[in-house]
């Protein structure tokens, strides 16, 4: 005849109760309780794809800037001066005039005469075989280096020095010329700005909409953790955590592609072979501001997702 085995004796004391008490996880082992959270769906490819159109837009934006900075520093000091006159045998007597008059002119560091046959050549793309003929007479043209930027006064000077000796003669600043191009530059830099604003505050939102459902995913465990003694800041830790490790992930792969599309613009302008394309070519400043960006990126998720985390646990604590 089988026996039933004895019942537990009844604790004597208030501490013999305590310590027969199942024990609860609290604080960090209760946070470990709560399971690991992840992205929802292709969240992570969404921040991939984000970073490398920030990396592209940068890289564009710099590459206009490091153009617009040295196409001003090569041109701030030159000076065109043009002797208009329909007489080619009086054209080439004012244009010799022009050149010993600006030789000898202070401030001035070299003077070159271009000759006839270059701007034809430079003509003829546009006016054809016309450009060599007589019928289309081609202004004497003189190129002016300064020693310093051409200022308006440097302008009026020349003009004043060339009045006397040299009737018709025209004197440009050949910044003046590309005005229009650096306004246009410009304009393409406050763009790519824009357009970087407006992905980093997508990719805020897409974060934000990850944390919210990662976390309403695991209320139900939020709650019993919360009742074990976690505390909310072991809890957030707990979400930040795979928030990082997703982010990472989706800000080293956008920064690859990202890079990946660059150096494939930059070899298709590179077979151009033009001087003031070459210009904007990115240096190793450019390439340290580009290599912050996937840090940037998962900053702001950190970020996004702290914020969500916590106005979250408030709402349900």
């Amino acid at each position: 005849m089988s026996t039933l085995p004895p019942l537990p004796a009844e604790p004597e004391t208030e501490t013999e109760a305590v310590k027969a008490a199942p024990v609860r996880p609290r604080g960090r082992a209760a946070a470990r309780l709560l399971p690991p959270t992840r992205l929802t769906g292709p969240i992570p490819w969404v921040i991939a794809i984000l970073i490398a159109l920030v990396v592209i837009a940068a890289a564009g934006g710099l590459a206009l800037r490091n153009l617009a900075a040295n196409a001003r520093s090569d041109l701030s000091s030159a000076v065109s001066v043009q002797v208009i006159e329909p007489n080619p045998d009086l054209r080439a007597e004012r244009g010799a005039a022009a050149v010993k008059v600006l030789t000898r002119m202070e401030g001035v560091q070299s003077v070159r005469l271009v000759p006839e046959a270059e701007l034809v050549a430079l003509l003829e793309p546009w006016l054809g075989e016309g450009a060599s003929g007589d019928d289309v007479p081609i202004p004497a043209l003189i190129d002016v280096e300064l020693t310093d930027s051409a200022s308006r006064a440097d302008i009026a000077r020349i003009e004043s020095a060339l009045a006397a000796q040299v009737p018709g003669a025209r004197v440009d600043a050949q910044g003046d010329f590309l005005r229009p191009v650096y306004d246009a530059l410009s304009a393409m830099q406050y763009l790519a700005l824009g357009l970087i604003a407006l992905v980093a505050l997508a990719t805020a939102a897409a974060v934000w909409l990850a944390a919210r459902n990662a976390f309403a995913g695991a209320r139900d465990t939020v709650e019993i953790m919360h009742l074990l003694g976690a505390s909310e800041k072991q809890m957030t830790a707990v979400f930040l955590r795979d928030v990082l490790r997703e982010a990472v992930f989706g800000a080293l792969a956008g920064a690859g592609l990202g890079v990946g599309a660059v150096w494939l613009l930059g070899q298709q302008f590179a077979a151009l072979d033009s001087g003031m394309v070459g210009s904007g070519g990115l240096g190793l400043s450019d390439w340290l501001v580009i290599a912050m960006i996937p840090l940037i990126g998962v900053l702001l998720a950190l970020v996004t997702a702290r914020i969500t985390i916590a106005l979250a646990l408030r709402d349900m604590l």
